[in-house]
């Protein structure tokens, strides 16, 4: 196996020549520079991962917690991990993805086995925050804790997409209006997209003069299902629906055709999906995207800008845009009645 000092004997130079050649610690000539790097591809010589690490202090590798509990949907949580892996590998980072939801594996990574550290599925009060503020490495937050004092955070603003929600079906004219939201488990977490996505809801209802009906909805088929029925028995007069459970969609549409409710024309459906998930219902749905791709990303650059310089913490919110397709329409006021 070919070692830094074949290289060196190779160049011409010292071992701790070639050393700073790799890691860039200290400035050397282009010529000597040129001979390393020759000396280097003629011998095909690797440098060893942890050498890497111990000369330049960096490891190149990024650790995201993504827990993969019963009740997430891995569909939705392989969404964000893939806009992280992409970017990551982007500027040459590997990632190292932890699914356990304990905090112990934090102290354990952040060992010297990360240059930083990306959290999902974020509680209100997450009790891995006390454990990463003592980290010397950055974390970054992919959601936003009850107190997110020196911490950084990315997230999609499901306060605001709930209010464009209501709004958009409000401004068709729909004023029986229901809530499909995430599974019981995530609310009894307090994840806190579902607390501000609710609080969002509720307050465009109440400034909208509107019932705010909820449902908490299962990913089963059953389970979907049995939230429905449960809406329309609370809102009989129904016709407009948010649904904000991936899973639940198909399941959503089928059962209010089982109901003789058509989505288009009797019931306007409006879902917070990605695109895809809203395009491939058999009617296509409108719906305020959650662009988790870009989230994912969106965190990656900002670990690399507190890895490369200290920043201030911050918090960025992603703002919604809805797309409008066959799933809402505009509610006809009724006739006038002969006198």
């Amino acid at each position: 196996m070919t070692t830094i000092d074949d290289v060196a004997r190779r160049a011409g130079v010292s071992a701790s020549t070639v050393s700073y050649a790799l890691s860039g610690k200290r400035t050397i000539s282009a010529a000597t520079r040129l001979r390393v790097e020759k000396a280097i591809a003629d011998l095909g010589y690797t440098p060893h991962a942890g050498a890497r690490a111990l000369a330049s202090a960096r490891t190149n590798v990024l650790a995201l917690m993504a827990p993969l509990r019963p009740d997430v949907d891995v569909s939705v949580i392989m969404q964000f991990v893939t806009g992280v892996v992409t970017k990551a590998r982007s500027h040459d980072y590997d990632v190292l993805l932890l699914t356990q939801e304990d905090a112990a594996g934090l102290s354990r990574v952040a060992s010297g086995m990360v240059d930083g550290l990306i959290l999902m599925d974020v509680e209100a009060q997450d009790p891995r925050i006390p454990v990463v503020t003592t980290l010397r490495q950055p974390t970054i937050l992919i959601g936003l804790p009850e107190d997110s004092r020196g911490i950084s955070c990315v997230d999609f603003d499901f306060d605001a997409a709930a209010r464009m929600a209501v709004r958009h079906l409000r401004g068709l004219g729909h004023r029986n209006l229901a809530l499909l939201g995430p599974p019981p488990a995530v609310l009894e977490r307090h994840t806190t997209y579902a607390d501000r996505l609710f609080t969002g809801y509720r307050a465009q209802c109440a400034a909208d003069g509107l019932e705010p009906v909820i449902e908490a909805t299962g990913t089963s088929h059953a389970a979907a299902l049995a939230a429905l029925d449960a809406v329309l028995t609370r809102s009989p007069g129904l016709t407009g629906l948010v649904v904000h459970n991936e899973a639940a969609l198909a399941s959503v549409v089928s059962g209010l055709r089982d109901h003789g409710r058509h989505v288009g024309e009797d019931v306007a459906v409006l879902a917070l999906c990605p695109a895809y998930v809203a395009e491939s219902q058999p009617i296509p749905i409108t719906s305020i995207d959650i662009p988790a791709l870009t989230i994912g990303e969106v965190a990656v650059e900002m670990l690399l800008e507190r890895m490369a310089a200290p920043h201030a913490a911050e918090t960025r919110l992603l703002a919604p845009t809805l797309h409008e397709r066959q799933s809402t329409f505009p509610l006809q006021p009724p006739a006038p009645t002969g006198r």
